[in-house]
C-alpha cells in the first residue's frame, strides 16, 4: 500500500507541471496555483480510479462572449463564476430593468447589476428574475442549463450535506466575503461568490454577506415562488428556501 501511494504520489509530482500549463485543470480550488490541497485530490481521485477534478470540464463561452470557468464535482460539471450574460441563448435581448417601480411589476424575464452598477458585474455576475430563469429561449449557453431544486441537492449531498457544504463551495478569504467567512475553504472549486439580492419589491441587499442561487424548479405549494440554494459568510452551511419569482438572484449553470 505505502509503495502504491508513494508511487501515485511520484506520478502527481510529475505531471503538476504540466498541469500548471493546462488551464484550469488541476486547480482544484481555483486558487491561481497547484498547491497541496490540489495535489492531495489528484491522489484520492487517480487512487480510487477515477479522472482528478477539473479535468473533464472546459470553460464555457455565453452568447455575449463572456468566458466562464467550470469545475468537475462529483458527476456533475458547474460553472465556476456567476452568470453574466444579457441575452438569451437566440439573441434576443434580456431586459435590464433598473426602476424599482417597474423590477416589482414585472412577470417577464429580467436582469439588473447590483445596485444598478456595472462595476459589480466582473466579480459578483448579475442578478435575475426567475422569469428569465424559466424562458424557453434559455438563458444558459448551449449545452449547458439552470439547475434543478434535485441537482442543487446532488452536490450538497455529494459535499457532505446541508451542514458543512457550504464552506466548500464558497471562495475562501475575505476579499469578497465578510468577515468571518465561516469554514470557507472552497475545496470543492465551486468559487461561491456573495452576489447579495434584488427583493421582488425592487430593493438590493445582502452583497458580500450572501450568496443566493436560482434553480429551475417552482415552489410546489404555489406558483409565485421558486427554489434557491443561500450561502452566508456567517456559516459553513448550504440553506434551501424559496423566494419570490420577482426577486432577482444569481444564477449558475450546470451542464446537460
Amino acid at each position: 500500500m505505502k509503495r502504491a501511494l508513494t508511487a501515485i504520489l511520484g506520478i502527481v509530482i510529475l505531471i503538476i507541471p504540466v498541469i500548471s500549463f493546462a488551464g484550469d485543470c488541476g486547480d482544484v480550488n481555483n486558487s491561481g496555483s497547484i498547491n497541496i490541497l490540489d495535489v492531495t485530490y489528484l491522489i484520492n481521485y487517480i487512487y480510487k480510479g477515477g479522472p482528478a477534478p477539473g479535468c473533464e470540464c472546459d470553460s464555457v463561452m455565453d452568447i455575449d462572449g463572456n468566458m466562464y470557468s467550470t469545475i468537475q464535482i462529483g458527476s456533475q460539471c458547474w460553472m465556476a463564476e456567476n452568470l453574466k450574460v444579457t441575452h438569451y441563448r437566440n439573441g434576443d435581448p434580456i431586459p435590464n430593468v433598473t426602476d424599482d417601480g417597474v423590477w416589482a411589476e414585472l412577470a417577464t424575464g429580467a436582469y439588473c447589476n447590483y445596485n444598478n452598477d456595472e462595476g459589480n458585474v466582473a466579480t459578483y455576475g448579475r442578478l435575475y428574475n426567475w422569469y428569465a430563469v424559466d424562458d424557453s429561449r434559455n438563458i444558459a449557453p448551449e449545452g449547458w442549463h439552470v439547475p434543478t431544486d434535485a441537482e442543487w441537492q446532488t452536490l450538497v449531498d455529494y459535499l457532505g450535506g446541508e451542514t458543512v457544504a457550504g464552506g466548500k463551495m464558497k471562495e475562501a478569504g475575505t476579499s469578497h466575503w465578510l468577515s468571518p467567512n465561516t469554514d470557507a475553504t472552497n475545496e470543492s472549486g465551486f468559487s461561491a461568490l456573495p452576489g447579495g439580492n434584488r427583493y421582488y419589491y425592487g430593493g438590493y441587499g445582502g452583497v458580500t454577506g450572501s450568496g443566493i442561487f436560482w434553480s429551475s424548479t417552482e415552489r410546489e405549494i404555489a406558483d409565485i415562488a421558486a427554489w434557491y440554494r443561500l450561502l452566508n459568510f456567517a456559516s459553513s452551511a448550504v440553506f434551501r428556501n424559496a423566494e419570490y419569482k420577482k426577486g432577482g438572484l444569481s444564477v449558475r449553470c450546470v451542464r446537460d
